[in-house]
């Protein structure tokens, strides 16, 4: 109990119901490790102290009376990423022309937390309109690292996964529409997970983008199955949520038997040494654990996954942006407006119908490569790292290779495209710089109690609880 802030989810539940532990211990714990770190991290925009302490109490007397109603979140600090809406609370996404708006109702991630107990102690910083895979701008500054603060934590959902990694929260909310949950995960040795399109509820109009979802990121495969099944299920806000869904176990089998596709560059991803080493020793841990794991290709280029994703974005996000900042365009970050100026210009290219069928095209080779497979595993990012503080307008390299777009680099986005695919990023090991590198794991659609058994595998053969970085 020496690193509290440290301790997991559902170990904290079940030391809360023995009365070995009240949630105001814990509380205070993250609290006050916040108070000592996010100083050099920068991951929280705004934290709810009095608000959670006051919660805390309360959960606390619960416990002590005997009174647990059976909420699955009770007395457990979660940080929530600021465009997940709390009524009555900022609503800015980032941008310095929203920094007055105010959220009317709650995001239904957020409905749920609280509904389940869970106690929103914080909320996360992201890019502007979370629409970069770097976590910075010019309303919140630079969001660092906790392994290596000269390094991004990825983005979108990088104040998450910054908090986490840090021992600043116990839980965490993240959302992904081209890989902001599973990027921010990986960097900072966290899981992350990208439901299936419709299993968990998001906020109109946007939650009609079949790319995008809301989900959870916590330490452990087992804390992030929690608030995942939380946050699962129909909402009457979102038309587009599914369910019910059998809710996912804690504890998971083995591997035993399952068979593997093994998938290290996606076709010609130019994939970073460590990442691919990283990888392979994932795939030879599942392996030992009794999995056939085959290595297979895909005809993918990380060109055309971008110009997809663009063209996609080009006729539903991007107009969205633009709309949202008319007006305010020179106080946008550079990320934001390359963002828009790209989308834009892949319109311009593409008709949605061609993204449409460019789309299908893509789930169709993915369905083909999977048959006789449980699941396919891949890197997240092609990269090992990031700057905390570069934008990346002129292109990336990734291993002495120079990519165009820094889109390019990452591993995510086509398991957005392949949108009912559930997909959990785990850690694979340590990238040269010393930060975390990260795997996918990627399962058939609607298929998330596989992706989760094999992560949870994955956890215990090669494991990383309690691997905390040197912050």
């Amino acid at each position: 109990m020496t690193k509290l802030h440290y301790l997991s989810a559902v170990e904290a539940l079940g030391l809360f119901r023995s009365r070995e532990l009240s949630p105001v211990e814990l509380m205070e714990a993250v609290i006050e490790r916040a108070a000592e770190v996010n100083g050099t991290v920068n991951a929280f925009t705004e934290q709810l102290q009095d608000e959670a302490m006051a919660a805390a109490r309360l959960a606390e007397r619960w416990y002590l009376a005997g009174e647990y109603d059976g909420s699955a979140l009770l007395g457990l600090p979660v940080a929530t990423k600021e465009k997940h809406a709390i009524a009555g609370r900022s609503f800015s996404q980032g941008l310095l022309a929203c920094a007055e708006d105010v959220a009317a109702v709650d995001h239904p991630v957020v409905e749920r937390i609280k509904t389940a107990g869970g106690i929103i102690h914080a909320r996360t910083t992201s890019p502007e309109f979370s629409c970069a895979t770097v976590t910075h701008s010019p309303m919140w500054g630079v969001t660092r690292n906790p392994w290596n603060p000269d390094y991004s934590p990825g983005g979108s959902s990088g104040g998450a996964g910054a908090a986490l990694a840090a021992g600043m929260t116990t839980l965490a909310t993240a959302s992904d529409i081209a890989g902001s949950t599973r990027l921010p995960a990986s960097f900072t040795g966290n899981v992350g997970y990208k439901a299936p399109y419709g299993r968990i509820p998001g906020m109109p109009p946007l939650s009609a983008d079949w790319y995008r979802g809301d989900g959870p990121m916590a330490r452990t495969v087992a804390d992030t199955a929690l608030l995942a099944n939380v946050m699962a299920g129909p909402h009457p806000l979102d038309h587009t949520s599914v369910g019910p869904a059998a809710p996912l176990p804690l504890e998971f089998e083995g591997v035993e038997g399952m068979r593997i596709a093994l998938c290290i560059r996606l076709g010609d991803y130019p994939v970073m040494s460590d990442v691919e080493a990283n990888t392979r020793a994932v795939a030879a841990a599942l392996e030992a654990a009794g999995a056939v794991v085959e290595e297979i290709e895909l005809p993918w280029t990380s060109r055309g996954i971008s110009e997809t994703i663009f063209t996609h974005f080009g006729h539903i996000l991007g107009p969205a942006m633009e709309r949202a900042t008319a007006g305010n365009e020179d106080r946008l970050a550079a990320y934001t407006r390359r963002f828009m100026a790209d989308a834009r210009a892949a319109a311009s290219r593409h008709t949605l119908l061609d993204g449409l069928t460019a789309e299908a095209r893509i789930q169709a080779q993915l369905a083909d490569a999977m048959v006789g497979f449980d699941a396919l595993i891949c890197p997240a990012s092609a990269v090992s790292a990031l700057k905390a503080d570069e934008d990346y307008l002129d292109g990336i390299d990734v291993g002495g290779v120079k990519l165009e777009h820094y889109w390019e680099a990452h591993m995510t986005a086509p398991f957005n495209i392949n949108n009912r695919c559930p997909v959990l990023a785990v850690p694979s090991g340590l990238a040269d710089v010393g930060i975390p590198t990260g795997v996918q794991i990627v399962g058939h659609p609607f298929d998330d109690h596989t992706v989760f058994r094999i992560g949870a595998a994955v956890e215990k053969i090669r494991p990383w609880a309690g691997m905390t970085p040197p912050l």
